[in-house]
Order: structure tokens, then C-alpha cells, then sequence
């Protein structure tokens, strides 16, 4: 017992020393709430402005406010013009670089640019570029060149090699006669020009009203060129295509392009060198297709000539291009290669230093003044010193110049601070679950710092398997184990790594307490029930197990030593039994968290100084959910640990109690009940009427205090002097002495759509927790009906069928858990888990209307780029 007392005094020493860090803040650590900020003036000398702010980005964290934003004046938007052109260049050589084979840019090493940000200078970078664009350009130009003189030898070729079978064909197809027999044969197949007389006369004349024209055409466009044609010259041509199977580049966009050799045969009357109507027509036609047409070989012999020549004039093109391509390789290689050993290549460390510059430039946009540039800025107080010491270090370096300062505002600023939450690589991702429902406000609770640890939870208790709990944490593990090769590769999976881990392993604890692998019980410390060999009951029999350990709480055995006993798997009342446990530990939980949510808005209300808030809303707020639903649980509790002969009905006590009925089966008589209920109802007059009235009261006390003729500016919402931030505009009116007029009849609106939200929101919320059982149940009974379709139906089948069976039920129950178990019902889980926490849990504290602090840092700046 003395053990026992020494174990609650320490309990509720640590209790205590947690509950007053919560309302103090843990400022220091800036977890619970936001850091604290300063805001104040920076004066930077003009001459060395940019180095100044070079600094900043480097070595501390300040946002700066826009001086400018009325006049609009930016003077150094002409640096940040040079810079735009010098981002366009190098868009331009990452395109052409891209062009390159085996060209890879070396990329993702922010931090060792950084290291040596100051070995580029702004004209030194520029003058580099511009001469390697200049000489890109050319490169281009003589590629398109050589490239078309290549590909216009080519279609040539193809051309004469077209016109040399089309001649072959014609002289195979000629007959000759061999002897007399085949008089006949080659009389019959003998042209009827060819006569004793005039017939090679007559054959020349009538070749001389056929002409053709070829050339070479895309693939994709010879349908459409021959019905052009067709239509054109209203079919009095014939057009023949004949495929190249050899792809050719574009000189232009460097893709391949498949083409056709066509020859075009036509009628033409023309005498001498005047060109026929027809021939021009359909000129005019190939222009207009933009196909190149070249001349057909007069004879074989000729055309035979012709193709030796191409082919000659195309390897010296080929060589020529290979040549010119191994030149801007070697140009390329010097883009490509690392600057330094483990740093990125010198092309995209240019383009970090681009953007780097920029954002200097950007940020001195923001500056007003001519000899001295000023403007103003948040910070977080504990840097402050650190600021102060880096500006005093940098300008006592600088002999005979002046030097730079930071002055702070005596008096807080009237607009709210911006939210600055520091975070790392694991509390990062819960951030951002909370970040995108809303910003806290400026040193507000911040519900990460708990989600961190409940949202795996109650994933887990939707999600509890063993089985499936396993094989989620693996994927956590792998992502966390090779997490710098998935930081670019799949960067979702990386900032998801740790959320990842623990989601899988609250699954695997959940799973213990369910006792559940993969919808199976796994007997691990003996079950306390009895067996069927000990009832006597036949295979195939309904029998009743009895249990072996004490259920009257009097000193005996006890019940299975960690979560759910084997024996109720399988039992005719299992769904019966899971099914109560998890809707009454749901209810449980989701009040417990839903109290804390009240605790922290304790916190808030104490950190903030404002007693109407903690009398009027907090205290109320806790005496509703303590004496309804708080009960509730404690009478769960209770239920579970006490034995009882006739153990009541925490339904029809709970109907009774908020009906003020008569409970014929009371757990704890009927004067307690309602005394709570009577309790419950008084906290909702006391939430509704109290806080209007009282603000009402001060602010016609302040009026009554303050001399005539002089306005005074109204606390914010938070108490803290500070007003929520608005638009832009609002954050500019620092001096404006405006008094924003108390409506009563507003505020009492306000305070009743705040109770009626309250009132019904908790009994809405509790009875939404329900949604842990429900996505259990349905996990659990998926899990059975799988595992029962595909396992124990091949299991069951004959030997030696069962083994075959079993090897392809295997796949299909692993292919459904991996597709619907660790696809879909993960996602639905998380889903569900995430509306817990952003509605039930965060709207008794969270009023998530802040902004964030978004402070000039150069490493932040070059991660967001990439």
C-alpha cells in the first residue's frame, strides 16, 4: 500500500508539472505553441544591402513586410530582368541538353551549393551564359543544316533507287523471242507503235506526252496528298507510293519521321520548255504540302550514276554529323560534369544561383529609403541576439562603411504575429495534416503535438491486425530505411515515412488487443476458458465453454493476461461480444480525447490572460461533458470491472437519465443521475448568458473612463493586444486609431450559435467516435470472409488436390489483402482518422485562423524550386 501511494503521488506530480506546462505553452520549445515573435526595423546600408540580405538567408530566419506596396516601386527590378534572361538561357541548354545521349544533370544537392554559394559572381555567370547560348545556337543551326542536306541526299536516293526498280520492272516485263515457236507470243505482246516503218518513232513520240513527278512525303499525310491530287486534277494522274523503312530525323524538332518515295504520272502536252497547266497544278499542290520533289533519272544508266553519287554525298554528311554531334558533346560534358566532387552539375548549380539571386533581389524590392534602406520584420525573439550579433560581426569587417542595425518596436504591433512552428523530419508530416485544415494562431495550442501520437492510435483501432498491421509497418520501415533514395523518387512516400511507420505499428498493438492474424486467434498465454474436451461435446456439437478464472473479483485466477482470450474466435456469440467491447471502448476514447480538446482550451484561455473566456466557457464546457458523458464512461468502467447479479442497461440509464424518467434498473440509484443531469442543464445558461452581458459591462466601463474626443483601440480576440490578420490592407494599418463599434445584439448571436453548437456537437461527435468500431468491424469481418473464400476453401479441398489449391488461394487472398486491405481500407481508415481530429477533436480549442510565418531563407527557397 505505502508502494502504491508513492506511485500516486508521483503520478500526480507529473500530472501537474504536464498540465502547467500546458497552459504556460512550452514557449520555450515552441511544440504546444508557436514561438514567440519580435517585430522590428532593419537598416541596411545601400552599398552593401544585397550582401546583407545574403546573410539573413543564410544564417537566421526574418520576413519582411513590403514598404512598397502602395508606391509600387521597385528598384531593382532591372537586376531581377537580368536574371529572368539568364533562367530563360538556361531553360534553353537544359532542353538542349536533353537532346544530348547519355546526358544526365547531376541534381538534389542543395546543401553543398550552398557551401560555396559565394564562388559565383552575377556578371561572371552572366557573360558565361550568354556566350554558351550564343554558341548553342550555332550548333543548332549547323545541326538543322547538316541534317537536311542529309536527309535531302537521302530522299534522293530513295528516289533514284524507286526509279531503278520501276525500270528494272518495265525491261523484265518486255519479252524477247528465244526461237520460232514464240512468233506468236512476241508479236502479241509487241507494242503497236513498234511497225517496220516508225515504230521507235512512234514510241518516242507518245513518251513524250507522259511526264512524272517525285518526290518524298511524310506517311501520315499521302492519303490526304493522293486524294488532293485525285481531286485536283479530277483523277487524270496516277500517284504510286513506294514505303522507306529507314525513319528519318527532323532537322527542326528532332524527332523521326517515317516517309514515302510517290511518283506522280500524268498526261503532258507540253512542247519544248513551256511547262504544261497540268504540271503546274500539281507543283503548286506539292508546295503547298511542303514535300520535297526531285528529278527522276532519264535511264537506268543514269539513274544507276545518280544513286553511286548519293550515296558517296550522304557518308560525307553522316560523317559530318558525327562529327558535329561528338563536338557538342564534348561542349555538353562541360555543363554535365560535377562542379565538385559531391556537388551537382555546373549547369543546374547556375540555376540554383539564378534563383538565388532572385530571391535577393526580390527581397530588396521590399526595402523603402534612399541612403539606407529600411523595412520591416518579424523574428523569432530567441534569434534575436543571434541576428543582432551577425550584423555588428559583418559590419565591424568593413572599415569606413556603414553599418547595418536592427531595431526593435517598443510597443507591440497592433495586427496578430505570424505563426512560426518549428519542426523536423518527423513531427513535419503531422504539421502539415494539421496545417491543412488551418494555421494556428499565433501561440494557440498547436494540435500536432498530440496528433502525433493519437492519430496512429485510433488508426490502430480501426486498422488492429496483426497480420496486416506487419506488413503496413514494413512499408514504413522500407520508406524509412531507404529514405534518401526515395526523396526524389517518390517524394509523397518519403514525407509520409514516419506517419507510415507508426500507423503500422499501432495496427500491430491493436491487433494483439483484438487478438486477431489475419482474422485468426492466436492462443499465446493459455486461454481461460475451458475446452471442449473438457464439456464432453462430440465433434460437430454446440457446447458451452465455462471460464477458469475468477469472474467475481474475489482473489482467484485471473481473465487472459493481454487482449481478447482465443476462445472467443469462432464462438456462436463472438460478433455479439467484439461488437459491444468495441462500440463502448469507441465511446470511451472519443470522449477522453474530446476532454483533452476542453483542457487545451483551459490552456488557451489561461495563457491569454482572459478569465471571461475560462469562467464563461471554459468551466461550463467541462461540466457538460464531465457530468453527461463522462458519466457515461464511468459507468462503462464500472460495469466492466464490477461483478453484478442483474447488471443494468447503460442505454436505458442514459434515456432515463436525460428524459427524467424513472430508471427501473439504476446502477447507482436514482439521485445521482439526476443530480449530473440537473448540473448539465445549469452549464448551458451559464455558457449562453454570462459572457455577453460581462462584455457588455467592460466595454461601457471603458467608455465611461476614457476623456472625450479620444479613441482608444480595441483588444483583440486573443487577449494578447494583438487583432487577427486580414487582408493585406489590414496589416499596413499599424497606426490607424479607428474604434471598430460593440454590437450587443451581435455578440449575443454569436455566443448563442457557439452554445447551440456546443450542446449538440457533443452528443453529434460522441456518437461519431462510433466510426472506430464500425471501421473495425468492417476490417475484421473482411478479413474473415477472405481469408474463409480463398485459404480455407483450397485448404479444405482432397488431398492431393488441397496442395495445388492451396498454392493458387494463396495468391488470390495475398493479391485481395494487398488490393483492398492495404489499398482501400488503409486510405478509408486514414480518411476517417483525419475527420476525428479536424472536426471532433479540434473544434473544442482550435480556431486555426492564423498565418504563417514564412521567413526569406535561401535553403527553403532552392528546396521549394527543386
Amino acid at each position: 500500500n505505502t508502494e502504491l501511494r508513492h506511485l500516486e503521488k508521483q503520478h500526480f506530480r507529473f500530472l501537474s508539472t504536464l498540465l502547467l506546462h500546458a497552459a504556460c505553452g512550452f514557449s520555450t520549445m515552441g511544440i504546444l505553441r508557436s514561438e514567440t515573435m519580435k517585430h522590428g526595423t532593419l537598416v541596411l546600408p545601400v552599398d552593401r544591402a544585397r550582401q546583407f540580405v545574403d546573410l539573413i538567408g543564410n544564417h537566421t530566419k526574418m520576413q519582411f513586410e513590403d514598404m512598397n506596396a502602395r508606391e509600387m516601386h521597385r528598384p531593382y527590378k532591372k537586376y531581377i530582368q537580368r536574371i529572368d534572361e539568364m533562367e530563360r538561357i538556361i531553360r534553353f541548354l537544359l532542353e538542349e541538353l536533353t537532346k544530348v545521349p547519355g546526358a544526365e544533370v547531376i541534381k538534389n544537392n542543395v546543401d553543398a551549393f550552398l557551401d560555396h554559394a559565394d564562388d559565383y559572381k552575377l556578371d561572371e555567370v552572366e557573360a558565361r551564359l550568354k556566350k554558351i547560348h550564343r554558341e548553342f545556337i550555332q550548333f543548332k543551326e549547323n545541326n538543322t543544316k547538316l541534317t537536311g542536306r542529309r536527309n535531302a541526299a537521302l530522299e534522293e536516293r530513295y528516289v533514284v533507287q524507286t526509279a531503278i526498280a520501276s525500270m528494272a520492272h518495265v525491261s523484265a516485263a518486255r519479252p524477247s523471242r528465244a526461237n520460232e515457236d514464240d512468233e506468236f507470243e512476241y508479236a502479241a505482246s509487241r507494242s503497236l507503235l513498234d511497225d517496220e516503218e516508225g515504230g521507235s518513232a512512234g514510241r518516242r513520240t507518245l513518251e513524250t506526252m507522259f511526264s512524272n513527278i517525285a518526290g518524298v512525303i511524310p506517311q501520315e499525310e499521302q492519303d490526304r496528298f493522293a486524294r488532293a491530287l485525285f481531286r485536283a486534277t479530277r483523277g487524270n494522274t496516277f500517284t504510286h507510293f513506294q514505303q522507306i523503312f529507314e525513319p528519318m530525323q527532323d532537322p527542326k524538332t528532332g524527332r523521326e519521321v517515317h516517309k514515302s518515295v510517290f511518283v506522280i504520272y500524268f498526261q503532258d502536252h507540253r512542247m519544248g520548255s513551256t511547262v504544261s497547266a497540268m504540271s503546274e497544278k500539281i507543283n503548286k499542290i506539292c508546295s503547298s504540302f511542303g514535300v520535297n520533289t526531285y528529278r527522276w533519272p532519264a535511264s537506268r544508266e543514269a539513274a544507276e550514276e545518280m544513286r553511286r553519287n548519293l550515296q558517296t554525298q550522304v557518308e560525307d554528311q553522316q560523317r559530318l554529323l558525327t562529327a558535329h554531334e561528338s563536338f557538342v558533346r564534348s561542349e555538353a560534358a562541360v555543363l554535365l560534369e560535377p562542379v565538385r566532387r559531391g556537388c551537382d552539375s555546373l549547369i543546374e548549380e547556375w540555376r540554383l544561383f539564378c534563383i538565388k539571386e532572385k530571391s535577393i533581389y526580390a527581397t530588396l524590392n521590399l526595402f523603402e529609403g534612399n541612403m539606407n534602406l529600411r523595412a520591416n520584420c518579424w523574428y523569432p525573439e530567441a534569434e534575436e541576439d543571434q541576428i543582432r550579433a551577425m550584423l555588428i560581426q559583418n559590419s565591424s569587417s568593413q572599415h569606413g562603411h556603414s553599418s547595418a542595425m536592427l531595431v526593435s518596436d517598443r510597443t507591440p504591433p497592433r495586427k496578430q504575429p505570424p505563426t512560426y512552428i518549428r519542426v523536423n523530419e518527423f513531427t513535419s508530416i503531422f504539421q502539415e495534416l494539421i496545417d491543412t485544415y488551418g494555421l494556428p494562431r499565433y501561440q494557440e495550442s498547436n494540435p500536432a503535438l498530440f496528433t502525433i501520437v493519437t492519430f496512429p492510435f485510433l488508426f490502430g483501432v480501426m486498422y488492429g491486425d496483426i497480420g496486416h498491421g506487419l506488413m503496413l509497418l514494413m512499408v514504413g520501415v522500407y520508406a524509412v530505411w531507404k529514405a534518401d533514395e526515395l526523396k526524389f523518387a517518390i517524394p509523397e512516400m518519403y514525407s509520409a515515412r514516419y506517419i507510415l511507420l507508426m500507423m503500422g505499428m499501432f495496427a500491430v498493438y491493436c491487433g494483439f488487443l483484438y487478438n486477431d492474424f489475419f482474422s485468426i486467434g492466436l492462443d499465446l498465454f493459455g486461454s481461460r476458458w475451458s475446452s471442449r474436451e473438457s464439456s464432453g461435446a462430440k465433434p460437430g456439437e454446440e457446447f458451452s465453454l465455462k471460464p477458469l478464472f475468477d469472474t467475481k473479483n474475489e482473489g482467484g485466477a485471473g481473465p487472459y493476461p493481454f487482449g481478447v482470450d482465443p476462445a472467443w474466435h469462432g464462438a456462436q456469440n463472438e460478433l455479439v461480444y467484439m461488437n459491444s467491447m468495441k462500440m463502448k471502448l469507441s465511446v470511451i476514447i472519443g470522449v477522453a480525447q474530446m476532454i483533452v480538446g476542453l483542457l487545451l482550451r483551459f490552456g488557451n484561455a489561461l495563457y491569454e490572460r482572459n478569465m471571461v473566456d475560462f469562467c464563461c466557457e471554459c468551466i461550463p464546457m467541462m461540466v457538460f461533458m464531465i457530468c453527461f458523458f463522462g458519466f457515461m464512461d464511468y459507468m462503462i468502467l464500472y460495469k466492466w470491472v464490477t461483478p453484478m447479479e442483474d447488471p443494468p442497461s447503460i442505454i436505458n440509464s442514459m434515456i432515463a437519465m436525460a428524459m427524467w424518467n424513472e430508471d427501473t434498473n439504476p446502477m447507482f440509484g436514482m439521485g445521482l443521475p439526476r443530480l449530473l443531469m440537473g448540473v448539465t442543464m445549469l452549464a448551458v445558461p451559464c455558457m449562453l448568458i454570462p459572457k455577453p452581458v460581462i462584455k457588455f459591462m467592460q466595454h461601457k466601463a471603458e467608455h465611461q473612463q476614457l476623456p472625450s474626443g479620444h479613441m482608444r483601440l480595441r483588444e483583440g480576440h486573443d487577449g494578447s493586444g494583438h487583432s487577427p490578420l486580414g487582408d493585406e490592407e489590414a496589416q499596413r494599418c499599424e497606426d490607424e486609431d479607428e474604434e471598430e463599434e460593440f454590437d450587443i445584439t451581435e455578440m449575443v448571436i454569436h455566443q448563442v450559435i457557439e452554445t447551440i453548437e456546443y450542446v449538440l456537437g457533443t452528443v453529434s461527435h460522441t456518437a461519431s467516435y462510433l466510426r472506430l468500431w464500425a471501421l473495425s468491424l468492417a476490417h475484421q469481418q473482411l478479413s474473415v470472409v477472405f481469408f474463409g473464400m480463398t485459404l480455407m476453401g483450397g485448404m479444405a479441398a482432397p488431398f492431393p488436390l488441397n496442395i495445388i489449391a492451396t498454392y493458387f488461394s494463396f495468391a488470390a487472398w495475398f493479391g485481395v489483402t494487398v488490393g483492398i486491405l492495404l489499398g482501400m481500407d488503409v486510405m478509408e481508415c486514414f480518411l476517417h482518422v483525419l475527420r476525428l481530429h479536424w472536426v471532433e477533436f479540434q473544434s473544442k480549442f482550435y480556431k486555426a485562423d492564423g498565418y504563417a510565418f514564412v521567413p526569406f531563407c535561401h535553403r527553403a527557397i532552392l528546396l521549394k524550386k527543386d
